[in-house]
């Protein structure tokens, strides 16, 4: 699950807000309620005397519910902490029966849309691992794109690991993990006080590492793409235990992205965990 609410909010009329009122009972001022809670979330917050007016009348609080756009929040945390706290309000407001509702919406939602998000009780949208990586490489993607150096290092990456669809050779493995060991030595030169060409210097100049085992770990891992024939250099052939498969393509693409907050000081690991 990676993707995020803000993407897919045009969806929500449709998939949950229609049918949570589809029954008999539900308060005309339901969308007072929801509302009231929505309107933090805004990047144009409405006057306390705009507010008031909306959240006074039935209809206008739905007509302004509906128009309500993805380009309209302040961001993906602040349209998560509106969804949290409508399950409160519609708790609130007629209890049980129509907050269970919405809770189930709300996950029937997530899963058909694949976001980000395990829903615990009783309302904490928390991200998941599987979107907590999708949002790194989205982050590491956005911070590329600023550069034309790393812009066109992290393409060659991403086209190395496209081209092992049609072969997942030793040779189309090593390019991978080539490609990705310069994209992180490009990213860590870009690092305030940095100095040093390779990995390895980089890694003792960023000075963001919480113990030098974690230092030592990506110095060992850059150490054996330049030292395992064929990836950085000619190698050492007599130190490769066998030939690079695809284990070591999966386990070395996670765990050299896992470095990268190390080493760049752009990405936000708040925002990487929580979204934008």
């Amino acid at each position: 699950m990676r993707g995020e609410f803000i993407g897919v909010w045009s969806e929500t009329w449709r998939e949950m807000w229609l049918p949570l009122i589809d029954h008999e009972g539900v308060p005309e001022d339901i969308f007072c309620e929801l509302y009231r809670d929505l309107a933090p979330a805004l990047k144009d917050k409405p006057s306390v005397e705009a507010l008031a007016d909306i959240i006074d009348n039935p209809m206008q609080s739905r007509e302004a519910f509906e128009k309500t756009a993805a380009k309209d929040f302040a961001g993906e945390r602040a349209l998560v902490t509106f969804l949290e706290a409508a399950h409160s309000a519609l708790d609130e407001l007629a209890g049980d029966e129509l907050s269970n509702r919405y809770f189930n919406l709300l996950t029937d939602f997530i899963e058909k849309f694949s976001l980000r998000y395990d829903l615990r009780r009783p309302c904490t949208l928390c991200p998941t691992l599987p979107g907590v990586f999708a949002s790194l490489v989205r982050d590491l993607r956005a911070l590329a794109s600023q550069d034309a150096h790393l812009d066109t290092l992290m393409k060659e990456f991403e086209n190395a690991v496209r081209d092992l669809r049609h072969d997942c050779s030793d040779g189309r493995i090593k390019t991978c993990i080539q490609k990705q060991v310069n994209l992180l030595e490009a990213i860590g030169r870009t690092a305030p006080g940095v100095t040093g060409t390779t990995l390895g210097a980089i890694c003792n100049q960023v000075g963001t590492w919480p113990h030098d085992k974690l230092k030592e770990a990506m110095k060992d891992l850059y150490g054996f793409a330049s030292d395992y024939p064929g990836i950085r250099h000619g190698g050492t052939p007599g130190n490769a235990l066998r030939a690079v498969d695809m284990r070591d393509m999966v386990a070395l693409s996670v765990l050299l992205a896992g470095f990268t907050p190390y080493l760049a000081a752009q990405l936000d690991a708040d925002i990487v965990y929580r979204g934008g």
